[in-house]
């Protein structure tokens, strides 16, 4: 219910933008199963065919500052404990707008949940989209 929620048409944030969050906080959680969905998810999204693994999937997507800003909140709130800073939360202030933020930390919130849960329970990936191997991923 939540997740429809979040992926509603009328969000004020974008689906590519979410599928980035969601699939950036997926590697940080090494989560095999999330890397995979949102690999799909962003690469239908965005057109893309298939995702970049590791830190390419930043760099290949987030061409906009508000996208590299949503990239780094993403990454500093997944940290444990959340290490936001005022400057970043100002920033994401500025470009986001309130409504947008709350949806963009809900969002957070909920892959962040899914993403441990999944990565505790071992769910593997089931090649939905291709995944570098992590001796590739290594490399980067």
């Amino acid at each position: 219910m939540f997740v429809g929620y979040i992926e509603r048409r009328r969000s004020p944030l974008d689906p590519v933008l979410r599928s980035l969050v969601s699939a950036r906080i997926a590697q940080l959680c090494h989560c095999e199963f999330c890397i995979d969905i949102t690999s799909m998810t962003l690469a239908a999204r965005s057109g893309a065919g298939q995702a970049a693994g590791g830190r390419r999937l930043a760099q290949q997507y987030a061409v906009q500052r508000k996208e590299r800003l949503a990239l780094a909140y993403a990454e500093a709130a997944t940290q444990t404990p959340p290490a936001v800073d005022d400057a970043l939360r100002s920033a994401m202030a500025a470009h986001f707008g309130a409504r947008a933020l709350t949806e963009l930390t809900a969002l957070i919130g909920l892959q962040n949940l899914s993403a441990r849960f999944n990565a505790a329970m071992a769910i593997p990936a089931q090649g939905l989209c291709q995944i570098p191997t992590s001796s590739s991923q290594n490399k980067e």
